[in-house]
């Protein structure tokens, strides 16, 4: 699958640029041996104590590099995209290798995500496709790459099997996202622009409901929300999705900061994501029963809907990550999804940034070492 959309990706964008915890628990070797005193007549036990010495002194330099501890407010969206590698890393131990303790915190979109790390309350997160707008205008600085997802779907109700039917209809959407994001894609390429839909914009939370009460007559959401509805309404079709869009963008997901805090904390971005790597190497390609329970259980989900979203996205490795960075594939996959949205109308900056002024490609090839 990977080979497959790789060659997609270079297509688009050519096609593009030619035309969007706890606390930490202190080192076992910190702690103090327990001495026990033999008894005067008993001198033979001695040798065996001194055995057992160089072994502890050689255990010394397998032990991980010495961390100044840091806990980490971490921002999240709930579902198994957002969710996938960072549960892993906390839940075996990698983010204690590198000293780092995570809060986590859960946000409904990644706008809202953006708008709390500015108040300082978050110090980094996750977003999704439409909020990488906000990062190419200077809001956020992205450090990680964290997959190429196709989560996000425009739905269409009972008797609307097209975009064009969505002309003069009810449409929920959530401004900022990703929701949006796929709304405008597929108004545009059915020649329609927002003017000729009611669109109802509202809290991601809501659309479901929204949707499902006959509220609104379709609506752009991502899963696992996407995926409720087309289970709960036999009448719905999915009119479009993000790969619907793969000769003209991309739908990446990333790991975000606030500029100032990447100036002033590099040193923790690459053990972060040191982490975030390690645990995208275990969670890519397989154990995904392990990480939809480990997700489940933090968003109070049932499992079966959770472990259905493991086909919302391309889960890239670590590795793939931190090479790609290397030798411009990663830097290539925001260049189009730049240009998408430069195309779309939605960068405000002028001049238009490069990729290298808001993707910080030398955090993730550092962590990948």
């Amino acid at each position: 699958m990977k080979k497959v959309l790789s060659i997609l990706l270079t297509a688009a964008m050519i096609a593009t640029l030619a035309g969007c915890g706890g606390k930490e628990e202190p080192a076992a070797s910190a702690q103090e041996p327990v001495k026990e005193e033999a008894p005067a007549q008993e001198a033979e036990p001695a040798p065996e104590a001194e055995a057992e010495a160089p072994e502890e002194a050689e255990a010394a330099p397998e032990a991980s590099e010495s961390y100044e501890p840091v806990t980490l407010k971490v921002a999240y969206m709930p579902n198994y995209g957002s969710l996938w590698s960072v549960l892993t890393a906390q839940q075996k131990g990698y983010f204690e290798e590198v000293g780092i303790t995570v809060e986590m915190v859960e946000f409904a979109d990644g706008p809202t995500i953006i708008a709390a790390m500015e108040s300082g309350s978050i110090d980094v997160g996750y977003i999704g496709q439409g909020a990488h707008k906000l990062c190419i205008n200077g809001q956020a600085s992205i450090f990680a790459l964290s997959h190429i997802s196709n989560g996000d779907a425009l739905i269409g109700g009972a008797g609307i099997t097209k975009v064009e039917d969505l002309a003069g209809k009810k449409v929920a959407y959530s401004s900022g996202s990703s929701s949006e994001d796929i709304l405008v894609n597929s108004l545009t390429a059915a020649g329609m622009t927002m003017d000729d839909i009611e669109a109802v914009d509202m809290d991601a939370s809501a659309i479901v409901t929204a949707m499902l009460s006959g509220g609104v007559d379709a609506c752009a959401t991502w899963s696992p929300n996407s995926l409720k509805i087309l289970e709960e309404m036999s009448d719905a079709t999915k009119l479009t999705d993000n790969m619907s869009f793969k000769d003209t963008t991309i739908s990446l997901a990333s790991w975000i900061v606030m500029p100032s805090y990447a100036e002033r904390n590099k040193d923790i971005l690459v053990r972060f994501t040191k982490a975030l790597f390690k645990a995208m190497d275990y969670a890519a390609d397989a154990n995904y029963e392990e990480v939809s329970q480990y997700v489940a259980t933090q968003v109070a989900q049932d499992y079966d809907s959770v472990f259905a979203q493991r086909g919302d996205a391309d889960w890239l490795t670590g590795k793939e990550v931190s090479e790609g960075a290397a030798n411009g594939q990663v830097e290539s996959y925001y260049e189009t999804q730049k240009q998408g949205f430069v195309a779309a109308g939605a960068v405000e900056a002028d001049p238009v940034p490069a990729v290298a002024d808001y993707v910080m490609l030398d955090v993730m090839i550092e962590a990948g070492k």
